[in-house]
């Protein structure tokens, strides 16, 4: 083990240090009435700012009283069933629809729409010898690492890096936009050859086509894809586009604009927030635990069998033993997520397509059955239902996507919603923001170091 990673015995006693001293007492969040997280004890977010660009609703307010309602969201005051439905008819793809919209606040006609990814097109080009440079030495084990590395670097190769002024802000983001699935691919193959000692393949991106049709064009050997495969892909992309400025990854978005910093140190940060697993990494638990399910449960549509199954998750005696099932619940929704009740649409078709019909129903069975289970066990009552990432993972391995690129996939659709924020954030200036923390450590009396034991 080398000295970069090596925990020495000196490191364990300072460890155990920090954790000892670092446990604050639990009474303290109550006497001073702390909202951990940022949320009150019944959940809901504290308001915290104002923004525009979009809407996350799960209840109604009648006589006084909130009554869950099937979630609903909005991007610049349009619902998403209503963009989706649109680019359908239209049968154009909706990313670049979307990032025009959550960017400018209206609906592109036909010339913007066009021009906008024209623009995306001409911006899809790093600059020279960066994959040679950056992307292919000492490639990361985790690509969102790697694309957190990769922007941060983007800011030497850019003249006018500083210059937070709205119209080059803009610029920036709109590159940021077009490169990030061209860093996530390369990142990926670099991984894949030195770690996994495959076959190295870097194709250029075509600005012809759209992001989604670049990502599947760039990531397999042989360029090719269907129709299907790059519409689902596509809606993926929509769906996770953005989710509201409250969550963790635009919030931290607001956060770092506010201190007057460069957008590549905003979009970095931002996609550090979004590593996390507590935020993006949802839908490879999914898949892990779905391949549990599948290993135990020898029916599929035996609802008793997966019952069992769950249950021994949900009481930590099985996967993980965390006792969570995931992609069901959210934090905000609760008698059901819109991304989800969207995409379950489309999947029943992609997994007609790859013959994996019988893969479809477990998920829907699981779904019905988790629901259920933890309803019964929930002291709140709160509805339960499957969110986007119960069914994303699902759409990416039917793909054929590598589960290193769940997350970044996440990333490359969420710069669209990071990048409106840092704009909301500089239109409308604040302070910097800094919320206030109650210090609860007794005051202490110094001593000199011969009298210490």
């Amino acid at each position: 083990m080398s000295r970069y990673s090596d925990l020495r015995p000196e490191i364990l006693e300072l460890s155990k240090l920090c954790s000892e001293n670092g446990v604050i007492d639990q009474k303290f969040y109550t006497k001073y009435d702390v909202k951990r997280g940022l949320r009150d004890s019944d959940g809901k977010g504290v308001l915290t700012g104002l923004t525009e660009i979009s809407e996350v609703n799960s209840y109604k307010e009648e006589n006084g009283k909130r009554i869950p309602i099937p979630g609903q969201l909005f991007y610049r005051g349009y619902s998403i069933e209503d963009l989706v439905k649109g680019f359908i008819y239209d049968e154009h793809y909706g990313f670049e629809e979307v990032s025009y919209l959550l960017l400018t606040g209206e609906l592109p006609n036909r010339e913007q729409l066009e021009s906008f990814s024209s623009i995306l097109g001409y911006y899809r080009t790093l600059p020279d010898s960066f994959v040679r440079d950056i992307i292919m030495k000492a490639p990361s084990r985790n690509i969102m690492n790697a694309l957190a590395k990769q922007v941060l670097t983007l800011y030497s190769y850019d003249e006018n890096a500083e210059d937070i002024s709205v119209p080059n802000v803009v610029r920036q983001c709109m590159q940021l936009i077009a490169l990030l699935p061209v860093l996530a691919v390369y990142s990926y193959q670099a991984f894949n050859y030195f770690h996994n000692k495959q076959s190295l393949f870097i194709h250029s991106p075509r600005p012809d086509l759209s992001t989604a049709e670049n990502i599947l064009y760039m990531l397999r050997p042989d360029n090719k894809y269907t129709k299907l495969e790059a519409k689902l892909l596509d809606m993926a992309l929509v769906l996770h586009a953005e989710h509201g400025g409250g969550n963790n990854s635009s919030f931290t978005t607001h956060v770092v604009t506010s201190s007057g910093t460069d957008t590549y140190s905003a979009i970095a940060a931002a996609l550090c927030s979004l590593k996390g697993p507590k935020h993006g990494g949802a839908n490879i638990k999914v898949i892990k635990m779905i391949r549990y399910v599948k290993e135990s449960v020898t029916d599929w549509n035996d609802k008793d069998q997966i019952r069992t199954c769950l249950t021994k998750i949900l009481d930590k005696e099985a996967m993980d033993k965390a006792g969570l099932i995931y992609g069901m619940g959210h934090a905000i929704y609760t008698v059901s997520d819109p991304r989800a009740r969207v995409f379950k649409r489309f999947v029943k078709s992609l997994s007609e397509e790859k013959g994996r019909q019988a893969e479809y129903q477990l998920y829907n069975n699981v779904a019905e059955v988790a629901a259920e289970l933890i309803m019964e066990r929930s002291k709140s009552k709160k509805h339960v239902s499957a969110n986007v990432d119960f069914y994303s993972g699902f759409v990416y391995s039917m793909l054929d996507l590598p589960t290193k690129l769940f997350t970044p996939l996440f990333a490359i659709a969420r710069v669209s919603g990071w990048s409106a924020h840092r704009i909301e954030e500089l239109v409308n200036p604040s302070k910097i923001i800094r919320p206030a923390y109650q210090n609860v450590h007794e005051r202490m009396t110094y001593v000199k170091m011969d009298d210490r034991k």
